[in-house]
């Protein structure tokens, strides 16, 4: 008996650490995808979004930078907002919060989400969320600068549909 608790133990000491995902399991960070392309063309909307922005403190005090967005289902269902930042709207400015209603495809859940920055101003968006009629609110936690010239950000399409499985 006393051999079994032993073994089980440190058994169990692993899989609550791993389970506690603050430990080992490192966080999950935005990733470039240069292979993403953009469905422009189902921008035809009859669903409106709002998508609230979070620009760091840590950011630049300002950006004149190009933003671009791009967030959809895991059906292919695809909304794109082609330029959201206005210089002199003061948009993207540090510790801020930019709210937009954007037009587009009705989709399911939102499960992924890619900024697309042009420019050579720099900005750090510390998070995005995504508020659609037919869907809960989707959050993608960023918090690091957005390389220039690529679409960066996460995609949770395969790990909603293992995870429903």
């Amino acid at each position: 008996m006393m051999r079994a608790v032993i073994y089980l133990l440190p058994l169990t000491f692993i899989f609550f650490t791993i389970a506690d995902g603050k430990r080992i399991l490192p966080l999950l960070q935005p990733q470039p995808l240069e292979s993403f392309k953009v469905n422009a063309t189902q921008n035809v909307g009859s669903c409106t979004y709002t998508v609230s922005i979070r620009t760091s403190c840590s950011s630049t005090t300002y950006t004149r930078d190009q933003i671009s967005l791009a967030f959809g289902d895991a059906y292919g269902n695809q909304v794109y907002a082609p330029r959201l930042d206005d210089p002199y709207s003061r948009t993207f400015e540090s510790c801020s919060t930019d709210t937009f209603q954007i037009k587009g495809p009705c989709t399911y859940q939102i499960c992924y989400l890619y900024l697309y920055r042009s420019g050579y101003d720099g900005w750090k968006p510390e998070s995005v969320t995504v508020y659609g009629y037919y869907t809960k609110a989707a959050t993608f936690n960023y918090n690091v600068f957005i390389p220039n010239g690529v679409w960066y950000g996460f995609d949770f399409c395969y790990r909603m549909g293992s995870a429903s499985a």
